[in-house]
């Protein structure tokens, strides 16, 4: 796997596209220009990396749009050392984006063909979460709560209860609501039993799939 000046010359003008899009968190942007993304597809897909577009990946799933990991880590407002739940590890793109801003990030996948691939392979990079894990992303680490931030990398059809209860006062949800395609929504918990919610538009992901390990 080589990282040639030619690749990152493609990496500076996806950032300047991703820039463009409305993206301004200075952290997202450069890890978006750090991070390698052609070695997170495969090799016959290279000249694809460097696209601003979803690309399908292993067992039926997708390595997000760049504009859409830059969008929705902006709004988790990732602060070093946060201690951040991620649901659906998928091509460990963006788990390195979150690595990358200081998170100790814990990843559920529940695909085991992925999640066995990714695990390596970001050890591989010198990528290293906090915790990965084989399971449902609907129930969440409740081991590992409270959270400062979640972030949903699948469309859900709803709002998983216990994703919402994992997070710290103060926390952030990001999860794209709905069928398709979905609505991106944050969720901040502000007390208790208190969230505030907002919506931020129209994406596509592929679906959250629940109990089906």
């Amino acid at each position: 796997m080589k990282d040639t000046t030619r690749h990152q010359g493609k990496r500076r003008q996806l950032v300047e596209i991703v820039k463009n899009k409305g993206v301004t968190n200075k952290a997202v942007l450069d890890a978006i220009g750090n991070i390698p993304r052609h070695f997170f597809m495969d090799s016959s897909f290279e000249d694809h990396a460097y696209q601003d577009k979803a690309f399908p990946i292993a067992a039926d799933q997708t390595i997000s749009q760049p504009y859409t990991v830059a969008f929705q880590s902006e709004l988790l407002q990732v602060k070093r050392g946060d201690q951040v739940l991620e649901i659906g590890t998928g091509s460990g793109y963006q788990t390195a984006v979150l690595c990358e801003l200081g998170a100790k990030v814990y990843s559920i996948e529940r695909q085991q063909e992925l999640f066995k691939k990714t695990k390596l392979f970001l050890s591989k990079l010198g990528y290293r979460p906090k915790f990965l894990s084989f399971g449902d992303g609907y129930k969440g680490l409740p081991e590992y709560a409270p959270f400062d931030s979640i972030i949903v990398t699948a469309g859900a059809p709803y709002v998983p209860k216990p994703l919402l209860s994992q997070l710290k006062i103060g926390g952030r949800l990001v999860i794209p609501v709905g069928d398709d395609p979905q609505v991106m929504t944050l969720f901040v918990r502000v007390e208790a039993t208190k969230f505030e919610k907002k919506e931020f538009g129209e994406f596509r992901f592929v679906p959250l799939l629940e109990d089906k390990n």
